[in-house]
């Protein structure tokens, strides 16, 4: 890692365009050294595109990139930028060991291959030929190839993509370790609650723009109110709950419970236990309130 004052990445009135879609329209964003920044956003929303500009696999149509104060094309030259993509391709029928070993050899500065292969937990790996690997033990070397030049700013696209909940587990707990060293880190995922738990701050992204940036709980904060998840004994008699105090939308879940969305979950509940409500006719039980999730959030600011 190199000591740099300019922010890790600047976007300045960033725009690429594909015939008449505008995949990514005049982006203005600034990540800061060391912040972890999720980047979220529907199929077609600018988010790949936005990274391959930062990367400088595309040249944009209009605006500017700087990666740690510099063009994104000497950042990867001097090893300033690492990435992770999930489609990236691996040497075919080669040793992983043998690979990385080439990969560092074309290294500015690489960092120690035995450092690498500890963070991304690929000692059992190998001697593995890439072609022989799994989606999620192939994630993990691209992940560790994504190390080697010693970056400063680390981009990830789908980093779990593939992985078990336990090797996504350990994944997330050894990244934290890379970025304790000050690395910034941005990642596009489709995992929400993922997003919501690791990074500090959420970008997301809609048709090519920006359309909510903050902390996790700023954008749930965005969305208001609260909802109401409860189990109905007689669906034929739940058409009532909608007209409960408070309530904005019930929908029906995958499990069969109903999800009452409420401006007012106080309001909502008086009425559900009233004399006559249907709390207290035994139509309803096990009965739950929670926040807005970071998914409530995105599907709000995403649908058209």
């Amino acid at each position: 890692m190199t000591t740099n004052p300019a922010p890790a990445i600047e976007l300045t009135g960033l725009t690429k365009r594909y015939a008449d879609v505008r995949a990514v329209d005049a982006v203005d964003l600034t990540v800061p050294r060391g912040q972890m920044l999720a980047l979220l956003g529907p199929n077609g929303a600018g988010k790949s595109t936005t990274t391959e500009m930062i990367l400088g696999l595309t040249t944009p149509d209009a605006g500017t990139v700087r990666v740690c104060g510099t063009t994104p094309t000497d950042a990867a030259q001097r090893g300033l930028v690492g990435a992770m993509l999930q489609n990236g391709a691996l040497l075919e029928e080669t040793p992983v060991r043998t690979m990385l070993g080439l990969v560092a050899g074309v290294c500015a500065h690489p960092l120690p291959l035995d450092d690498v292969i500890e963070r991304a937990d690929i000692s059992a790996l190998l001697r593995r030929s890439t072609s022989k690997l799994s989606g999620g033990e192939a994630q993990r070397v691209r992940f560790a190839l994504a190390l080697l030049p010693d970056p400063d700013v680390i981009l990830l696209d789908e980093p779990t993509v593939a992985m078990d909940v336990e090797t996504r587990r350990r994944f997330w707990e050894r990244m934290r370790h890379v970025a304790a060293d000050g690395r910034t880190i941005v990642f596009a995922t489709h995992y929400l609650e993922e997003a919501d738990q690791q990074a500090g701050r959420v970008v997301v992204m809609d048709r090519g723009r920006i359309v909510a940036d903050g902390t996790g709980s700023d954008i749930k904060s965005r969305i208001g109110g609260r909802a109401i998840t409860l189990a109905v004994a007689s669906p034929e008699r739940a058409d009532g709950l909608a007209a409960l105090a408070g309530v904005t939308a019930v929908d029906l879940l995958e499990d069969g419970r109903l999800r009452l969305a409420t401006s007012d979950s106080d309001a909502t509940l008086r009425d559900l236990f009233a004399a006559d409500g249907p709390g207290a006719t035994g139509l309803v039980h096990d009965i739950g309130v929670t926040t807005p999730t970071l998914e409530d959030a995105f599907l709000e600011l995403t649908s058209h």
